[in-house]
């Protein structure tokens, strides 16, 4: 299988090169340099065929006596999936959800940077939450600009969300990550990844039925 230019590289693959990496992270901790395609496998309930399959599209082989080296495939999937001075995000909604998931993100150990968070409540705006200053939305032309924000995450409540999703994109913003119900109509050009629970609560219990 040929190495695939990056930009080309199919969703659900880079979706597992992330879940990779923070997996492998943590298996370093442990001193082990080297890991099969199995234990990778197994730790992530896939099959060793996919998780051979995703490496060999980023031109990633393993040892047959050792398996990967950790270090190094730890470096590589981060060349890929990174940028050299990471993304820049927004919070819209500093509501229970939009507090979480800010907290979330900013324990981890991650190239995405909240640097804003926005809110139409003025009992929050003017305030440090979670850790980031939060707005008022008429802010966020300015604020976009400013901070030089690229990614924005939705926990709006729904009947909020179609307004601010045009002031978004007509602002800049290039990835939207949608934690809301609401089905957004964006331009080609938006990468958007919407987050359904029941969509995947339902999943589940037709799964377990």
């Amino acid at each position: 299988m040929e190495t695939v230019k990056v930009k080309d590289l199919p969703p659900r693959t880079v979706e597992r090169l992330s879940k990779y990496r923070r997996l492998l992270s943590k298996y370093s901790i442990d001193e082990k340099n080297f890991i099969y395609s199995h234990d990778l496998a197994r730790l992530l309930n896939l099959t060793p065929v996919q998780v051979r399959r995703d490496l060999m599209l980023i031109g990633v082989s393993g040892n047959h006596r050792r398996g990967y080296n950790v270090k190094e495939l730890i470096d590589h999937i981060s060349k890929i999936i990174d940028t050299e001075n990471g993304h820049n995000l927004a919070i819209v909604g500093m509501g229970n959800l939009g507090r979480a998931v800010t907290a979330f993100i900013r324990k981890n150990e991650t190239k995405m940077n909240i640097v804003a968070g926005f809110d139409i409540d003025s009992e929050k705006t003017g305030k440090e939450i979670a850790g980031v200053n939060c707005y008022h939305v008429q802010k966020i032309q300015d604020k976009i600009k400013e901070l030089e924000i690229d990614i924005a995450i939705l926990t709006t409540s729904p009947d909020a969300t179609t307004e601010i999703i045009q002031l978004l994109i007509q602002n800049g913003i290039k990835g939207i990550l949608n934690f809301t119900s609401v089905h957004l109509d964006i331009p080609k050009n938006i990468y958007l990844k919407n987050y359904d629970i029941i969509t995947s609560l339902e999943e589940i219990g037709f799964f377990i039925k």
